[in-house]
């Protein structure tokens, strides 16, 4: 069964999604080339994924669509069409994301050259987390199965916490007392990206329902890539680091404040001393 699962045809629809992932990007490069529209990579990025997370779980190259295909097909329309709304709301200004115009300024005349390439590490991270959601999608043990609903439930929560996240600091921002000032009430006075962390959490999901209920399933495993690989660039690369830069630039001290009372991207309180009280 696992063999036949993971044929030829696995490896043409990963391979066909590689491509149409990378030209997806590069349209989004072309778009993000003049100021003030490098917001819209991570919209197109966010729906990208979500339309190719539904062609890898319901593409029928072994049969008809079972029920847990449309399960996780469900799960990553849901996720993606959730996320990438949000932040077409939020790019409607007219302004760069900050992580983008720091690239722009630090690479200067070469930010053309450089970003497309950027974007292309982009849509082959969009590439590896689709493999997670084809192999979740594919698991041959009977379903329902508690790992079914397990995944789920923590997409449900991953979704329903970064939607909550999102909406705190919106509300926090459309406060013009809060203009200099550092968001750190309610979940984001657990973290720093509170955002990231649910982001991050909804791709243990597939990852629960990809090893299944006794993992057995070898290639389930393959899912664990999804989360390994999101942590580190949320983490190190893409997410906390030019964010964080920016931030420190913009607010300076109180930020510097916030980092030594709040963790950076796990939810979990640390001691405060009288010092670093707000």
């Amino acid at each position: 069964m696992t063999a036949r699962i993971f044929g030829m045809g696995s490896v043409i629809l990963s391979a066909l999604l590689a491509s149409a992932l990378s030209i997806t990007m590069a349209g989004a490069w072309a778009i993000a080339r003049k100021p003030g529209r490098s917001g819209w990579t991570d919209v197109i990025w966010s729906y990208a994924i979500g339309l190719a997370g539904v062609v890898a779980a319901l593409t029928p190259i072994d049969g008809p669509p079972a029920k847990r295909r449309w399960l996780v097909a469900l799960l990553v329309a849901g996720w993606s069409l959730r996320l990438g709304t949000h932040i077409a709301r939020r790019t409607k200004g007219g302004q760069d994301d900050p992580r983008y115009a720091e690239l722009r300024g630090e690479w200067g005349d070469r930010f053309d050259r450089r970003f497309f390439g950027f974007l292309q590490i982009q849509g082959a991270a969009a590439w590896l987390l689709s493999v997670s959601i084809l192999v979740a999608a594919r698991n041959p043990a009977l379903f329902p199965a508690w790992s079914d609903w397990a995944g789920a439930l923590i997409l449900l929560a991953a979704v329903i916490g970064e939607a909550v996240a999102d909406a705190q600091l919106d509300s926090f921002r459309s406060n013009p007392a809060n203009r200099r000032r550092v968001c750190d009430t309610g979940l984001w006075g657990l973290s720093r990206h509170p955002n990231y962390f649910f982001e991050w959490l909804g791709w243990v999901a597939y990852a629960v329902i990809a090893i299944g209920p006794d993992g057995r399933f070898g290639w389930g495993w393959l899912a664990l890539s999804g989360p390994v690989f999101m942590y580190w660039l949320l983490v190190h690369v893409s997410g906390i680091p030019p964010l964080e830069a920016h931030m420190l630039r913009s607010r300076g001290e109180a930020f510097r404040r916030t980092q030594r009372r709040i963790r950076a991207f796990w939810p979990i309180p640390l001691f405060r001393t009288e010092e670093d009280r707000p």
